[in-house]
């Protein structure tokens, strides 16, 4: 007899910010697993190669264009997934990023921040996150069922050098996790969770210029970061597949308010 513990199977899954290095494997993963995939995104270009990648692949899938900082236009995302699909299971804040002007270079120091990038990488990663939950979480709560899962960072555990903007941003993202977890729960039922994954190091479009040296080569900074990493490398995007896979399942049914670290032991590791 087949454990569906972990199924996915059926479930609408929507992907915020979804066509980007670590959405576009997740939305894969997902819809290999028989989830009927959304992927949000404004970058209409990508979002459609991945649709149509799925979709070569048997999933079932559909892109559409958002923007997560206007409410109209989720409402009018929610309205089409809705007419498509019959209803919202799962709801995966994937969407965020970080501004040059938003950090502190090596030579430069905080009275150098520019004030309205920092704003707009809060408004990204923090209102990003919000305004996507008030509109996709209303047609969980009808059902009174649905899991909600928001993308942390190590950056809100352990504030890391430069990343003042990002790492301010994302350590709301926890403290919003966990009282979404509660309001949810309490005024609406036990079958409404929150719950935040907080990957480590890995290398994506955003924090490439980081990383990497322009030939290609770990940065100063990424030696530093993989030092620091009890498993000696940067995370794949795949390693983040099994807990983004429990935490949409049912297997994680009694699971909220939680943030999960996948950052190969970076978070545990001091000398």
């Amino acid at each position: 007899m087949q454990n569906n513990l972990f199924s996915v199977k059926d479930k609408v899954i929507i992907l915020t910010g979804g066509s980007g290095i670590l959405g576009s494997c997740m939305a894969k993963h997902l819809a290999k697993e028989g989830a009927v995939v959304v992927v949000l995104d404004r970058n209409e270009v990508a979002g459609k190669v991945l649709e149509e990648d799925i979709k070569k692949d048997g999933g079932k899938v559909l892109f559409l264009y958002t923007d997560v900082l206007d409410k109209q236009t989720l409402e009018a995302n929610a309205k089409a997934i809705m007419d498509a699909f019959g209803d919202i299971n799962v709801l995966i804040n994937l969407a965020g990023g970080n501004m040059p002007g938003a950090t502190i270079p090596p030579d430069k120091t905080f009275f150098d921040l520019d004030i309205e990038a920092f704003r707009k990488v809060v408004d990204l990663n923090l209102f990003g996150t919000v305004i996507p939950t008030m509109v996709f979480a209303k047609y969980m709560v009808e059902r009174k069922k649905g899991s909600i899962i928001n993308i942390s960072s190590e950056s809100a555990l352990r504030p890391l050098t430069r990343v003042i903007g990002y790492g301010t941003a994302k350590a709301a993202i926890n403290n919003y996790t966990q009282s979404m977890a509660g309001e949810l729960a309490i005024k609406f039922g036990e079958g409404l969770r929150v719950n935040a994954i907080a990957p480590g190091f890995f290398l994506t479009e955003q924090n490439r210029a980081l990383m990497t040296n322009p030939d290609g080569t770990p940065s100063a900074r990424c030696l530093t970061v993989i030092a620091h990493t009890p498993f000696r490398r940067l995370g794949q995007p795949d390693e983040l597949l099994g807990t983004v896979q429990y935490l949409a399942s049912d297997a994680s049914a009694f699971v909220t308010g939680t943030v999960i670290p996948v950052d190969g032991g970076f978070d545990a590791f001091s000398i």
